[in-house]
């Protein structure tokens, strides 16, 4: 698995880090896409509404920090074009955009409702997102603090 890597320069703190990649609204749009099966240019710009600079910017910044790679498709007639999908470390913000919709839909869902569930593919059960031990035993938010190594 390719590792994501900042020069330097930037912030030690993972989180500052992190939204240096995808701290931007549309990065995750664009990720909940992908974690829904689009691939294509073309599908992630129908769903999103986005300007084809944007995307093309933001898909470029996902694959050079490795969390998409493009793959090469060519369909008769047309010239080569560009899938994207997500590499293991894409695959891994699963969590962080099923803790942003799970926060959504306490704090601020629309009045019908959420608009999607987390649930399991293989029970179907509903799922929260939550922090877990090293046994798997869920852990309360008023139990979790973030220590400084």
């Amino acid at each position: 698995m390719k590792k994501v890597t900042l020069d330097q320069e930037h912030p030690v703190c993972s989180i500052a880090r992190s939204l240096e990649i995808v701290g931007e609204r549309w990065t995750f749009l664009i990720l909940r896409e992908a974690l829904s099966g689009s691939t294509r240019f073309g599908q992630f710009n129908d769903a999103l509404e986005i300007s084809t600079d944007l995307l093309s910017n933001r898909l470029a910044t996902l694959v050079k920090a490795g969390i998409m790679n493009k793959r090469p498709y060519h369909e008769p007639g047309h010239r080569i074009r560009y899938e994207y999908h997500l590499t293991p470390a894409g695959e891994e913000l699963r969590i962080v955009l099923g803790a942003l919709q799970q926060w959504g839909d306490r704090h601020c869902a629309p009045a019908a409702g959420p608009s999607a569930q987390r649930r399991s593919r293989s029970t179907g059960a509903q799922l929260d997102v939550a922090f877990v031990d090293e046994s798997g035993r869920a852990v309360a938010l008023d139990d979790v603090t973030f220590v400084a190594v």
